[in-house]
């Protein structure tokens, strides 16, 4: 005699629903944590690589590493963004971005800045974008991730020549600037001299959290399964005490 009851088809159905749901959350965690652990990796190895020059890379960037680069030319003047709702060692701020001209060439890069702390709770008194001819050395990598996009920048509502992001956008922001930009930005190497926070560690959830998130999807999967075996099982009678 099997051990089991027979189940309705909606327990079969409901557990099996919860099984797949649950596995497949989980094993999706997994390939988040996979894409995080690359991502730390291509930024660690950034870090530690030589400069190269940026029109190797410029047009089609490689795209399994984030290249060191050098490039010399100068800021457009009476251009910057200015990208809110950023936070860094848990203070809030801002990304300052700057459109920047290579020498000789017809496109440009958008170089973030760095990381500008709030000031009372309104945005901090930017210093002025260097106007000469200079030379930029940083990492050239793809733009923050856009989440969901309510309400968008509104740039072409903005006057002036410092524009609010929500999110970075660079056919919005080339479309803004009249010019067309290269498919990536450029983080500027740390400078003492600068006020600028200039720290590129993704912020981004830790791998392990991910990994931990996976066990718990799975936990649930299999919790499921034993939820269903509890409730189906045959229970055995209690045997009658007989009379003495």
């Amino acid at each position: 005699m099997s051990f089991l009851r027979r189940p309705t088809w909606f327990a079969v159905a409901l557990t099996v629903a919860g099984v797949l749901v649950f596995t497949r959350l989980g094993v999706w965690q997994l390939h988040r944590a996979a894409e995080k652990d690359e991502l730390l990796r291509r930024y660690a190895a950034a870090s530690e690589a030589p400069a190269e020059p940026f029109d190797r890379v410029a047009a089609a960037p490689p795209a399994d590493r984030y290249p060191r680069v050098d490039l010399a030319g100068a800021f457009l003047a009476g251009h910057r963004y200015i990208l809110d709702d950023q936070v860094r060692a848990g203070q809030a701020g801002v990304h300052v971005y700057a459109p920047f001209q290579p020498r000789g060439d017809n496109h440009a890069v958008l170089v973030d800045l760095g990381f500008l702390p709030r000031e009372a709770g309104s945005l901090p008194k930017l210093p002025p974008v260097p106007t000469a001819q200079t030379t930029l050395r940083g990492l050239y990598v793809p733009p923050p991730g856009v989440g969901v996009r309510l309400g968008g920048d509104r740039l072409p509502g903005q006057p002036g020549p410092d524009k609010t992001l929500v999110y970075i956008d660079l056919g919005e922001v080339a479309a803004d600037l009249h010019h067309s930009l290269y498919p990536r930005v450029l983080l500027l190497d740390a400078d003492p001299a600068t006020i600028y926070a200039r720290e590129w560690t993704p912020a981004v959830m830790p791998p392990a959290r991910h990994r931990a998130y996976a066990f718990q999807w799975f936990t649930f999967a299999a919790a499921a399964v034993v939820i269903f075996i509890l409730l189906h099982r045959n229970r055995r009678p209690r045997p009658r005490n007989e009379s003495p």
